[in-house]
């Protein structure tokens, strides 16, 4: 082997799951026949322990595949560099070339973006060899799958789980697919990959399902960025999933439009054992939803909310309720149609807190309704700034995200959430008459995943002293 412990993998944030940023990079890397030793921030923060490994370390790759993840990195570049000055620091993953100039002014070697499992073997072997790493190429290549590789990182039983009931089911996480047809424009997917769309072969995603089932789980997330977009790719997924492990049951993420136009398949889905989908609301305007090229209306969205339901599988939105564009009518309208529709148990709080992303790339940059109002770039920020006409909006996304980080360390019930959220923007608005919000719960109880946080929400507190902390 060429190495144990010269190369340190570093996850900070994958929404609750065994991070695939890690796993699928440990299995090209064996292959080339080096022993990259793992960090996940998530679970076990930087620790003394890490700070042991990234000191030895002649190769630090941190995987950033979301913008909370490299909110978290960038903060980890500094504790790397300090402790290891000789160590060659590289960044992975869909949001490290959108902010290269960022990270390289933080003193980043190698900035990769995903599809990357064979440039980082290049670089494991440019760092080896003391010499410079290959330039990436100039388009996404597809990879020759290989099956990821777990052995290396904490057990799936300290990762988010499937939440049903009083009971709790040990969950994995795998990837059918990669990448999107789609363009929506405040998404950081097209940006990177243009439209192009990746299925993973069946026999590797099946191996690594049967691996993970092996390993304790009894729920698998299909973590594409649309598992529907390859909607034949995906039944024959579900269905042998099923017949291999009639007992596990699943969710995906689908674009609403998908719902409508593959909504055939939400009954076999349902019986294969899909617990519930995540889809983009995103927003109940109309113009916002034009502005983001989202592909449907709101009138579509409570299409998809009615026929996803009426198949027996839970539907749990997300939103983006702060833009430019989206005031506090708009805001008070949103906390009424999720107690109207009976979401309070199937939406995250955390969603009410999320304010529009803007990063380098970012296809919203070329519609007008952005140029009008978007300020310079916030390296830091990650994002462009802009600033709302109405500062109250400004103000109340701030005190909804210190209210939502808070109700989930509490482990709060959505609904108390989601109450005290309207209540304190109807004082913002001067409604302190408009009555509060009034959920029943729903029958029987609706699947969730136990991690209240997001990919696209900035860091707790607690999320960013993992880095930050002193061990």
């Amino acid at each position: 082997m060429r190495g144990d412990g010269d190369i340190v993998l570093v996850s900070c944030y994958e929404p609750g799951h065994q991070p695939m940023g890690l796993a699928s990079p440990i299995a090209f890397l064996r292959a080339a026949g080096y022993r990259p030793r793992c960090v996940d921030l998530a679970v076990d923060g930087l620790d003394e322990g890490a700070m042991a490994l990234v000191r030895g370390a002649r190769l630090v790759a941190v995987s950033v595949p979301m913008h909370t993840a490299l909110a978290l990195g960038t903060r980890l570049a500094v504790r790397v560099l300090a402790a290891n000055p000789k160590a060659h620091l590289c960044f992975y993953g869909l949001y490290a070339p959108l902010n290269a100039a960022y990270l390289r002014s933080l003193g980043a070697h190698s900035i990769v973006g995903p599809e990357c499992e064979e440039e980082l073997v290049a670089i494991a072997d440019a760092v080896r060899e003391e010499r410079a790493p290959p330039a990436p190429p100039a388009r996404l290549r597809r990879l020759p799958f290989r099956t990821p590789e777990r052995d290396a990182l904490p057990p799936l039983h300290r990762y988010a789980r499937l939440v049903v009931g009083n009971e709790r089911r040990v969950a994995g996480h795998v990837e059918a697919s990669r990448g999107c047809l789609h363009s929506c424009r405040h998404c950081p997917i097209p940006p990177v990959y243009r439209g192009r769309f990746f299925a993973v072969p069946a026999a590797i995603v099946l191996d690594d399902v049967d691996r993970q089932v092996a390993a304790g789980a009894r729920h698998i997330t299909f973590g594409d960025p649309d598992f529907l977009n390859g909607p034949r790719h995906a039944l024959a997924l579900a269905r042998e999933l099923h017949a291999r492990h009639p007992t596990v049951s699943f969710d995906f993420t689908a674009k609403v439009e998908h719902l409508l136009a593959r909504r055939a398949l939400l009954p076999e889905l349902a019986s294969l054992g899909c617990a519930f989908i995540v889809t983009a609301f995103e927003s109940l305007s109309d113009e916002v939803l034009r502005v983001f090229d989202k592909g449907h209306s709101a009138r579509d969205a409570v299409e998809a909310l009615r026929i996803v339901r009426a198949a027996s599988i839970s539907l749990r939105p997300t939103w983006v309720p702060f833009t430019p564009w989206s005031g506090l009518d708009d805001y008070l309208a949103l906390g009424r149609f999720i107690a109207d529709h009976d979401l309070g148990h199937e939406v995250d709080p955390v969603q009410m807190s999320i304010r529009l992303l803007v990063p380098p790339g970012s296809l919203l940059l070329e519609r007008p309704e952005m140029q009008a109002v978007v300020g310079p770039l916030d390296q830091a920020a990650l994002s462009y700034r802009w600033t709302h006409p109405d500062p109250r909006m400004d103000s109340l996304c701030t005190e909804v995200r210190a209210l939502c980080e808070e109700a989930a360390a509490r482990c709060e019930e959505a609904p108390t959430t989601f109450a005290r959220i309207f209540a304190h923007a109807a004082r913002v608005a001067g409604e302190e008459r408009a009555g509060p919000l009034r959920f029943q719960p729903r029958r029987p109880p609706q699947a969730h995943l136990s991690e209240r946080w997001f990919c696209c929400a900035e860091p707790t507190r607690q999320q960013v002293g993992g880095v930050t902390s002193l061990p």
